[in-house]
């Protein structure tokens, strides 16, 4: 990413086919031949293996990796890596949620092989060049161009299966992706527009599905914020939230998106006083949504998460109250610069401490 000064920002597209809409799935043999490539590695979780075989039933399928782990462990990609070498695969066709998407970026990173993504969920790593492995408990992330889908196929139909509270926090992931985009080193009015976007769209969607899961328009509209979401976030760069889960899934092993859930409350309340351009923006996307008055931030990111039963406590998801101090000096070293404030040790302690107590969240007063 390219870090800006105050007087100029830089927006960078990414080339990338997105084909979306009920049925879109079905047009993978097609992008496939558009790519000139045949010889497919298949990349799905156990959970997701029997929808990506039948997508891929009658293609050249030369092998499968079902491996995959939450955080991409570095056994994993080395295991998928392996795999490609052996079969001679053309191109890697990845079904599943952020983790499958991830372990074929940790492919593509070493091997060169084209991905073809094709999202169960709305992590929105498939919208994105950032790649992430862990090793040793610690999480390491970057940016390349060959990590980046050349095609995404976003076919509602095949979230459906995706039970409530796997929508729920998959969805609160992509929210974050637009929050934390707002004060991302790199944001640029392009970036913040998406994040903006992409937010009131997530908030409509999220609301629908919940009350009616055979909604494909409501899915619908999750993939698109979904996809807003994460090309911002790819624009924008990793702000402070990002950095706090990153510490928390490497070293704590928690689950992502529920995690990500959790954290951004309390984040937007630490970051809110300081930045009340960003402030307004979520405030006014989320009253699009039917949340709030566009007048408090925090007030209507909580209403919505009140109306999905969101998760909350860090606790619950595995992350003991002695961890916090530790998970405090490990993500105080990888805070940007371009954080709206300062943050101290303490402060970050205090963050992570109420989210694993599932405090509610507050907002952090300037001192």
């Amino acid at each position: 990413m390219i870090e800006t000064s105050t007087d100029v920002t830089v927006y960078e597209t990414r080339p990338q086919r997105v084909v979306s809409g009920r049925g879109a799935a079905r047009a993978l043999p097609e992008e496939l031949t558009g790519l000139g490539v045949s010889r497919v590695m298949l990349v799905a979780g156990e959970a997701e293996l029997a929808v990506a075989e039948l997508l891929t039933e009658k293609l050249d399928v030369v092998a499968t990796f079902s491996g995959v782990r939450p955080h991409v462990p570095v056994e994993a990609a080395e295991a998928a890596r392996e795999l490609a070498r052996s079969s001679g695969a053309e191109v890697l066709v990845s079904v599943g949620g952020g983790s499958t998407t991830g372990t074929a970026k940790a492919v593509a990173l070493t091997q060169g092989l084209p991905i073809v993504a094709v999202p169960t969920t709305y992590a929105g790593s498939e919208a994105t060049d950032v790649w992430g492995l862990t090793e040793a408990g610690r999480k390491t992330n970057g940016a390349d161009a060959v990590v980046l889908p050349r095609v995404v196929l976003y076919d509602p139909e095949l979230t459906t299966s995706l039970p409530p509270h796997l929508t729920v926090s998959s969805g609160l992931n992509a929210v974050a992706h637009c929050v934390d985009s707002l004060w991302g080193p790199s944001a640029s009015p392009a970036s913040t527009a998406f994040a903006v976007e992409g937010l009131r769209l997530l908030a409509q969607g999220l609301t629908a599905v919940l009350a009616d899961g055979a909604d494909l328009t409501a899915r619908e509209r999750c993939q698109s914020g979904t996809y807003l979401a994460a090309a911002a976030f790819a624009a924008a760069g990793s702000g402070i939230h990002h950095k706090i889960c990153h510490v928390l899934g490497g070293a704590y092993n928690l689950e992502h998106a529920a995690m990500h859930a959790v954290v951004l409350p309390h984040v937007l309340g630490f970051n809110a006083p300081a930045a009340p351009e960003a402030a307004d923006r979520v405030a006014g996307a989320l009253a699009g949504a039917g949340f709030g008055d566009g007048g408090d931030a925090l007030a209507a990111l909580l209403a919505l998460y009140a109306t999905l039963g969101a998760p909350r406590s860090l606790g619950e998801l595995g992350l003991r109250a002695d961890q916090v101090n530790e998970a405090a000096r490990r993500t105080l070293e990888k805070v940007p610069p371009s954080n709206p404030r300062p943050v101290t040790e303490t402060q970050l302690a205090e963050l992570i401490g109420r989210a694993q107590a599932g405090a509610d969240a507050v907002e952090v007063p300037l001192s």
